[in-house]
Formats: structure tokens, sequence, C-alpha cells
């Protein structure tokens, strides 16, 4: 059931990317479903092992660095995945930025996303 909603909450904000910029595109709602769950399993699987590794250089660009790694797993979803495009670089920054917002807003709203790591600690921590 979480990978699930965590595949369908994937699927949310890449649509929500696609909807908000026109540099996005995907082909149809099977290359966004393909596109969330490859976005999802780099994102597990990938991401922290890249934060790990660029540990030091977030130290000295205060986090910036960890944007990047953020940026290298939507480039990484585009190069997988057939039928889901990023063009040019500003639009890869943008969509990376809307990932984060989205990301935010879900992290702050009550929802069946909110099963697992940090947003179920912190709504354990609300209930008691």
């Amino acid at each position: 059931m979480r990978l699930g909603i965590s595949w369908l909450t994937n699927a949310l904000v890449l649509l929500v990317v696609t909807v908000l910029l026109t540099g996005v595109t995907t082909s149809d709602a099977g290359a966004l479903l393909l596109a969330a769950a490859v976005f999802g399993v780099l994102n597990t699987v990938l991401k922290p092992l890249l934060r790990l590794i660029t540990l030091p250089l977030a130290l000295l660009t205060l986090g910036i660095a960890w944007f990047f790694v953020s940026m290298l797993m939507l480039e990484i979803t585009k190069w997988l995945v057939s039928g889901f495009d990023i063009n040019g670089f500003w639009t890869l920054v943008a969509a990376t930025l809307i990932v984060w917002v989205v990301n935010l807003a879900l992290d702050f709203t009550p929802g069946p996303w909110q099963v697992t790591g940090r947003r179920r600690r912190r709504n354990r921590r609300q209930a008691v």
C-alpha cells in the first residue's frame, strides 16, 4: 500500500510540473506513471547515496549541492523514460523547485501519503 501511495504521490508531483511548465512534457498517462515510478525508485535508492557522497560539498555550499542532486534525479528520470521530457537547463531548475514546493506542501497536508518517514513521525508527535 505504501509503495502505491508513494507512486501516486510522485505521479501527482510530476503532473503538477507538466501542467505548470510548458518545457516539461509527457507523451501520455503511461509515460507519466512510468516516470513517477522511476523517479520514486531513484529518490529511494540513488539519492540517499549521492547525498552521503556529496555531504562535504553540501556543508561547504550550505546545502545547495543537494539541490543539484535533486536536479540529477529528474534528469536521470528523463533519460530513462521515453515520453517524459524536460527541455532545457532552466526548465530543469524550475521543475526541481516545483517538485520541492509540492513535496513541502504535502509534508504539511494531512493525507495517506504521510505513511512513512519524516511525515509519519511528525504526525505521531502531533497526535500524542
